[in-house]
């Protein structure tokens, strides 16, 4: 019998391929692919929303219009952390719940941010491309020992991401508004405050949500304060950088580098930033790893199931 319908739209899983799918079909849903293999617009999402009474999501935009005509969603289940692309006010208004697989992403992540530092430090991507093109062009990188590596948010990622660099001989200097000072990974780490991060650090990498404001966190006076020729990696949310600041902290020598795996669009809308020299980015592959995929797609399908099983007890 089915028993209503679930969006599944995370582009990791749309192409229908994912053992875990058919937990969903088994307990009775029937699964629907707004746009397989792609992230869905918000035209694909109205045109298919109106039946769901379960939602499997990634990371497109889930706004108010989307959310009015979602007559039947009871829950939404994010296949990873972060929920910054759901309208939260209005999925309250409708009595919606939002559903997060925390963690799930977290090592992917972790591993990539590490990836992005040494490509950015021994110059990988372009030394790479021009074996490529049988040029031998070397460039001088720099070494990670004794560096200070300063974390800008330091949850489940940022955590592994300092026991990381910990083993690779940096000091970690770590800020959070919510911080737990019960985690200390070993001697080199230090909790610390914001700016002193910012003006201390060799490399900063951000895993902190947006500014409920929507102000980013890294303009050009926030810039000005950090060591000249510092390395930004953000692997977090694209709306944290002031792009047109970086780009001149990039053409001054200000910054020796940024490293970008978040977007606000996929694929992104300007790619002025991308294709800056200095830059280098990759398309949100940070928890797109076998094992990343794997532990986020459980994780929510089961809270999906759960929260469907709930509320349909207590009606």
């Amino acid at each position: 019998m089915i028993m209503g319908t679930v969006l599944v739209t995370p582009r990791s899983l749309s192409s229908g391929g994912s053992p875990q799918l058919e937990r969903i079909r088994a307990a009775g849903y029937r699964i629907v692919f707004p746009s397989p293999g792609k992230q869905p617009t918000e035209a694909e999402l109205l045109a298919s929303i109106e039946q769901a009474e379960g939602y499997l999501a990634g990371v497109e935009p889930i706004g108010a219009a989307v959310l009015d005509r979602a007559v039947l969603l009871r829950v939404i289940s994010r296949n990873g952390t972060g929920v910054d692309n759901i309208d939260l006010e209005s999925a309250r208004a409708h009595g919606i719940t939002i559903c997060r697989a925390e963690g799930a992403n977290a090592r992917g992540v972790a591993e990539l941010t590490i990836g992005h530092l040494l490509s950015a430090l021994r110059a990988i991507p372009e030394c790479a491309e021009a074996m490529k093109h049988e040029q031998w062009s070397r460039s001088k990188g720099i070494e990670t020992e004794g560096r200070t590596l300063g974390l800008i948010g330091c949850g489940k990622v940022a955590r592994l991401v300092a026991r990381f660099a910990l083993g690779m001989d940096m000091k970690v200097l770590a800020y959070d508004p919510y911080q737990d000072v019960s985690f200390q990974p070993g001697r080199g780490f230090s909790w610390t405050d914001f700016d002193s991060v910012i003006r201390s650090s060799d490399f900063v990498s951000l895993h902190c949500p947006p500014l409920a404001d929507g102000r980013p966190l890294i303009d050009g006076e926030v810039i000005s304060r950090m060591k000249r020729g510092a390395l930004i990696i953000n692997t977090a949310r694209s709306s944290l950088l002031d792009d047109d600041a970086i780009i001149t902290a990039l053409d001054s020598g200000a910054l020796r580098g940024v490293t970008v795996d978040a977007y606000a669009s996929e694929p992104p809308a300007n790619w002025k930033l991308v294709k800056h020299p200095k830059v280098i980015a990759t398309p949100h592959i940070g928890g797109f790893t076998e094992e990343s995929v794997e532990r986020a797609t459980e994780v929510s399908v089961t809270n999906l199931l759960e929260e469907l099983g709930k509320q349909q007890s207590d009606r």
